[in-house]
């Protein structure tokens, strides 16, 4: 029998955890990120042509970062789904072996009792009654 062992919830539990803590992480070092890259690009105010590619730089740094971060939390996730999927097929096999072996000792146990019947001393009534 195969049992869901705590460590692997907890393996799981941890996963989450770890992920939720480097959004949070990542949320905060691009907030950081943009403050200081809007606090520069206000001081030095270069014509529109500048403006626009500084900004595209913005955009392409602080996406670039946070596209990485979002793959590899979806890489994560994947990997804990596929792990639940295959858990709960397991855990269904599991159910269905104890669910056969239920049947197969309930039938068993009809049997033994049917066989124990037959051996029993018929009673005192029957046998008076032949006679």
């Amino acid at each position: 029998m195969t049992v869901i062992r705590p460590e692997r919830l907890g393996e799981v539990d941890q996963a989450a955890a770890e992920a939720s803590a480097t959004v949070n992480e990542v949320e905060g070092e691009i907030r950081e990120f943009v403050r200081r890259d809007v606090s520069t690009f206000r001081r030095s105010r270069p014509d529109n042509a500048d403006n626009a590619e500084n900004i595209n730089s913005l955009i392409q740094r602080v996406s670039g970062a946070s596209i990485v971060e979002i793959e590899r939390v979806m890489a994560e996730l994947t990997g804990v789904r596929d792990m639940l999927r295959s858990e709960g097929e397991r855990v269904q096999r599991e159910i269905a072996g104890y669910a056969a072996l239920s049947q197969a000792a309930m039938t068993s146990m009809k049997i033994i009792a049917d066989s124990l019947g037959q051996w029993k001393p018929q009673a005192p009534h029957s046998r008076h009654s032949n006679g």
